[in-house]
């Protein structure tokens, strides 16, 4: 690394008194929201924060103090989250003692020294103040409040201009937040404050007037990761030259959801090629491997992704081999595609869906945006040419043109899901053809909405809350649509685990996460517990919760029924995949179904059958070991002890010991090499 430029904290109060403009641009060059920055006096600072994209985002109004340290001694945020619930947050110091008070969360805490205290809604000035407060560090690590440290290196340094300005500003990388590191281009005078941040594939945030410096700062980011990246790769994959035999393991046979007796799987170059009875020695082999009776597991499939370069290492610790991504910048996409190709990116298989959007105030940037048929002919025809066996169609597509887009699709060999269009339901884009609906909640809209519900905006997340309740899922209505999705053979991927949070009130640990909670680093397991739906009262909150069980039962239903389902999270990486097959199981599914669910109907779902989905001679070995039995208890289910997948031998324990999170399994089978 290079080394990390210090500053006295003076520096940073001779500074002239200014506003500062910040920039907030999505993946495709549309402004989607702004920062400013006043700094009333040398010690004070106002922030106003506004992000909207997909008709939902933050709006927030900071007011800071900060010390000679550049640490906050006061701090206050109010505004709405993102789902429009009610942020307002409180820090003060005082000498030696910190206090604080966010929603459910009062904290005290007595301290010595310098300690940042960490938000939690907040805009990047945040960051920015961080910046600063570790550049005058000269250990370039910064105690956090409540938990944690923060540590900052220095990647990067270019010049950047501005007609005849120029300033040259470097890239920071921190990390001890999160699970994975973040980036900022940060300024090299004495203020050393945020220049720019940028997140590939999604926004990038940048002073104003500098916008074309984005384009380089992004590429030698994405540089600087991506040499992080691969040496994590090289690191965390351990290769299995030569024949690899995995002896005295249960095989979960995905088709019939059922377990076999001891078994010994041969591998070779990240295929299976033999699976005998236990203790059938047949050949010399160059490795071995004893699962000790463990159960073996294909690879997990998620299908409902928006995978990114650093979260594809928290699908592999989960035992997720093959994802499906349901929205992704193209061209980063593609990026992580090839990275994981070449083994430079530790990654699951991606099984990509083309992302095809209309036009709106509400509309989402990701993939292709259209406005006419010929815009949605060539937008098909990219994701044809790319090998995407799958369109997804989003809120704001233009109901007139369904049919015809869905008749192209078709003649182009993809197959079309997606959200439910606004003003209209999930029975009509049935009838025009649509193989799959996304998210629970676009099947309860089809007996809520009506023909003016506008579900572009925050209406498609209240409207289940407030009605879903009461709902009669034994009406004639509801029970003619399930048997329509069944005679059709349309594929429900309901996303369960996710909207939980139409439930969750502050300080409450998210249902999906509590098992996993204590495991998580200290600022992980606190976003846990944050709510983002506005949910004013018990009343209300009660109202809530049981519309949320009704979307639970309406998936039994689903499945009972014969509805094909397919597990799909579109929430945290990885770790969220075992809590969406617990609310399977809560919903009547056996613990087997559910895990079928995750193997056997991805893999049918996603016409990748022919290679994975099953332990079978001839398919790929993506395969995971696991301590105790999770057809028995689904939450055995997180005890991954290794993961195998394009021929190479992972550890999860490993791979979170790199995130920060504590270990399910600690005593995995090790491979032994003989040759």
């Amino acid at each position: 690394m290079l080394a990390l430029t210090v500053v006295t904290p003076v520096c940073a109060q001779t500074q002239a008194l200014k506003t500062v403009r910040y920039t907030i641009f999505l993946d495709n060059g549309v402004v989607a929201g702004e920062q400013i920055v006043e700094r009333p006096n040398l010690d004070t600072i106002k922030v106003h924060f506004d992000f909207k994209e997909n008709g939902r985002g933050p709006t927030l109004d900071e007011v800071i103090k900060i010390g000679p340290d550049l640490t906050m001694l006061d701090y206050k945020v109010t505004g709405s989250a993102e789902m429009g619930g009610v942020v307002d947050e409180k820090f003060t110091r005082r000498g030696g003692v910190a206090e604080w008070s966010v929603k459910a969360e009062r904290g005290t805490q007595r301290l010595r020294g310098p300690a940042f205290y960490v938000p939690v809604d907040s805009s990047l000035e945040v960051n920015s103040l961080m910046i600063s407060a570790l550049s005058a560090s000269r250990t370039g690590t910064l105690r956090l409040l409540p938990e944690g440290t923060l540590t900052q290196q220095r990647l990067d340094e270019v010049v950047v201009t501005r007609g005849e300005e120029s300033e040259v500003v470097q890239l920071v990388m921190h990390t001890g937040l999160g699970l994975s590191p973040q980036f900022f281009w940060a300024t090299t005078n004495a203020e050393h404050h945020l220049f720019a941040a940028i997140l590939p594939g999604n926004t990038a945030t940048i002073k104003e007037g500098w916008e074309a410096n984005l384009a380089e700062l992004k590429r030698r980011q994405q540089e600087a990761s991506g040499r992080i990246l691969e040496k994590r790769a090289k690191e965390l994959q351990h290769p299995m030259p030569g024949l690899t035999v995995i002896r005295n393991t249960r095989i979960f046979d995905s088709e019939t959801a059922t377990l076999s007796k001891a078994s010994d799987v041969y591998v070779l170059r990240g295929m299976i090629t033999g699976i005998f009875p236990a203790g059938t020695f047949l050949t010399p082999v160059d490795n071995e491997l004893d699962a000790a009776g463990r159960v073996m597991l294909p690879g997990l499939f998620d299908m409902h992704t928006h995978i990114s370069r650093w979260s594809a290492s928290y699908h592999l610790t989960a035992g997720v081999t093959s994802v499906r991504d349901l929205g992704n910048s193209n061209i980063e996409l593609q990026k992580i595609i090839d990275e994981t190709s070449d083994g430079s990116l530790m990654a699951p298989r991606v099984i990509p869906a083309g992302f095809i959007e209309g036009e709106s105030a509400y509309a989402a940037h990701d993939g292709i945006q259209i406005s006419d048929l010929n815009d949605i002919r060539h937008a098909i025809d990219w994701y044809a040419l790319r090998g995407y066996p799958h369109l997804k169609i989003y809120n704001s597509f233009p109901n007139e043109l369904i049919p015809e887009t869905i008749s192209y699709a078709h003649r182009r060999g993809l197959k079309v899901s997606g959200h439910v269009p606004a003003f209209s339901r999930a029975d009509d884009v049935v009838e025009a053809g649509f193989a799959e609906l996304h998210h629970i909640n676009q099947v309860m809209l089809n007996f809520l909405s009506t023909p003016r519900t506008d579900t572009r905006t925050l209406e498609r997340f209240y409207i289940p809350a407030e009605k879903g309740a009461s709902l009669d899922l034994d009406s004639l209505e509801v029970q003619e649509f399930i048997e329509k999705l069944r005679s059709k053979n349309i594929v429900v991927d309901p996303t369960l685990a996710t909207f939980d949070f139409i439930k969750q009130r502050n300080g409450e640990i998210a249902d999906p996460y509590k098992t996993i909670a204590d495991f998580m680093p200290p600022d992980v397991r606190r976003s846990f517990k944050t709510s983002t739906m506005k949910i004013p009262d018990d009343r209300t909150a009660r109202r809530y919760e049981a519309s949320y069980k009704k979307m639970i039962e309406l998936v039994g239903r689903l499945y009972r029924a014969g509805v094909p389902i397919v597990a799909g999270t579109d929430a945290l990486a990885g770790f969220t995949l075992h809590s969406e097959l617990a609310l399977y199981v809560k919903a009547g599914l056996t613990p087997a179904q559910a895990i079928q669910v995750a193997t056997y109907n991805g893999a049918k779902y996603t016409n990748t059958l022919n290679d994975r989905g099953t332990i079978s001679v001839g398919k790929f070995a993506d395969l995971l070991l696991l301590d105790g039995d999770p057809t028995r208890n689904i939450e055995d289910l997180r005890k991954v002890a290794l993961v195998m997948t394009r021929g190479k031998l992972i550890y999860p324990n490993e791979i979170n010991q790199a995130l920060g999170v504590k270990p399910f399994v600690t005593n995995p089978p090790k491979l032994r090499r003989l040759n």
